[in-house]
């Protein structure tokens, strides 16, 4: 074949795949000049009444349309996931969130705010990574640091509570009595113990007088001393005995 002919052929060829890949650009939506925008009025509308059920059924299209600004689909996810939690419906709303930093990871409130949402669920470690990442972000953010420092508090405070969960409030080591050892072999006679030991002293220094103190004192003596001296008789029963007095002694101290 002579030199000219293959130069048109190849030319031709060429021309071929332009015009395939233009069609297929066409059909696939590449060309954005002949694409409408995102219609964002029905779903800002609803955000702007405050319209709960409309936000959600007109704000889906802006949010899983892949051709949304992003400014447009914060506004919308922000506004859905809100509504959300007012519903409780927690899993929900913290996926709207989990969009929204994907979308943008510098939103200190959302981290803020979806760490509130983790904590309400129970999962503390993801709360506190949250508030953490807010605070990083915004080291002035005043409710990240506030829920910072209660959560902190408070997995402290767990902390210490497991560390006594199920001991009594005197030394097992010691325990002579059958009825002290048997409080220390079960971890919810344990719990009761301590419990009705904490709210006995709580009641007793609240009291209004020296009289009242010994007052109060004499009866936890006494029910110690009826507790040592039924355990093991028919028809004592023990757990029962404890939840009474402890019941007693929140009354007291509720007055």
């Amino acid at each position: 074949m002579r030199t000219g002919s293959k130069i048109l052929l190849q030319c031709c060829a060429a021309l071929l795949l332009l015009c395939a890949g233009s069609d297929l650009a066409r059909a696939t939506g590449a060309d954005t000049d002949t694409v409408p925008p995102v219609n964002t009025a029905a779903c800002f509308a609803a955000i702007s009444a405050s319209d709960d059920d409309r936000i959600v059924s007109e704000c889906a299209d802006v949010i899983d349309n892949g051709r949304s600004a992003k400014a447009d689909r914060i506004k919308a996810l922000s506004a859905r996931a809100a509504v959300f939690t007012r519903k409780d419906q927690i899993d929900r709303a913290i996926a709207d969130y989990d969009i929204m930093l994907q979308l943008d990871p510098s939103l200190a409130d959302i981290f803020n705010t979806r760490g509130e949402l983790w904590w309400k669920k129970g999962d503390r470690p993801k709360a506190l990574a949250d508030f953490a990442a807010a605070l990083k972000l915004n080291p002035d953010h005043a409710a990240a640091r506030a829920n910072h420092k209660a959560l902190a508090r408070e997995l402290e405070r767990l902390g210490a509570l497991m560390a006594v969960a199920g001991k009594p409030s005197f030394n097992c080591a010691t325990a002579r009595r059958p009825v002290e050892k048997t409080i220390c072999a079960s971890p919810e006679l344990g719990d009761l113990d301590r419990q009705i030991n904490a709210v006995n002293g709580k009641v007793v220094r609240e009291a209004q007088n020296p009289r009242e103190r010994q007052a109060l004192q004499r009866e936890q003596d006494e029910f110690l001393a009826q507790r040592d001296a039924s355990f093991g008789k028919p028809g004592y029963d023990l757990p029962k005995a404890m939840r009474e007095r402890l019941d007693h002694l929140l009354e007291l101290a509720r007055k």
